[in-house]
């Protein structure tokens, strides 16, 4: 059976895509300028939302085995195609992690660094695909600063 399973379910670019259980769903098309009808995520967005996805639990996991009590957390990203390819790869892309609560600004940064360095494996993908990453971490409004 395959992991993936991909319908097009708009007549022209909109394709419903569901996981091997047909439980998780996502739908995918292309902005109307381009000819679709803009319902659903563009395709490279959806590399960028595996970023975050990706991080993301890292991060969780992290933060929880060191006990750190967030009341919120947000992954921005924002990244830079390279232009006049075809295709046209991520080349640059920036994540933000956002928290609130009680969090220890050094443990949130580290748990960050290690996601994007060394776990997540959507990041090392892009990498490996040339794309240069970078991330910054906010707790509770404040840019958290490494000392170098």
């Amino acid at each position: 059976m395959a992991l993936i399973n991909a319908e097009l379910t708009n007549r022209d670019f909109g394709f419903t895509i569901k996981d091997i259980t047909g439980a998780n769903q996502m739908n995918i098309d292309i902005p109307a300028d381009q000819g679709g009808n803009g319902q659903g995520m563009r395709p490279m967005q959806t590399v960028l939302a595996a970023l975050t996805g990706c991080s993301g639990v890292d991060v969780v996991m992290i933060l929880k085995k060191q006990k750190q009590e967030y009341t919120s957390m947000k992954i921005l990203v924002d990244g830079e195609r390279e232009k006049g390819k075809e295709p046209s790869l991520w080349e640059t892309v920036d994540v933000r992690f956002e928290f609130e609560g009680t969090v220890d600004p050094a443990k949130a940064y580290r748990a960050a660094e290690l996601s994007i360095n060394k776990y997540c494996s959507v990041a090392e993908t892009l990498r490996r695909g040339g794309t240069k990453i970078s991330f910054e971490v906010v707790v509770n409004g404040e840019l958290f600063k490494v000392a170098i």
